[in-house]
C-alpha cells in the first residue's frame, strides 16, 4: 500500500498521520487497532497474525530492515 493511501487509511481512524515513516504510520494504525505494533518485525516470513491488512508488506520491510519508526 503506498503512503497516500495509508495516510488516508490513518485519517480515517482519527490518526494524523503528521511526518511520521509509513512503518511508524502503520504501527500507530495496528494500536489503533487494537492490535501489537508489529509492522516489520516478522522474521524469515514467520508471522501469527494471519489476517493482518499489513501483511505482505511487512515481509517485504522486514527483509529491507524497515523497523524503524
Amino acid at each position: 500500500m503506498n503512503m497516500t493511501n495509508i495516510r488516508t487509511f490513518a485519517k480515517l481512524m482519527g490518526i494524523n498521520p503528521g511526518k511520521l515513516s509509513k512503518a511508524g504510520l502503520i504501527k500507530e494504525i495496528q494500536i489503533g487497532e487494537g492490535n501489537s505494533a508489529c509492522y516489520a518485525t516478522a522474521r524469515n516470513g514467520e508471522c501469527a497474525q494471519l489476517t493482518c491488512l499489513w501483511r505482505e508488506d511487512c515481509f517485504g520491510a522486514a527483509r529491507e530492515g524497515g523497523a524503524s519508526s
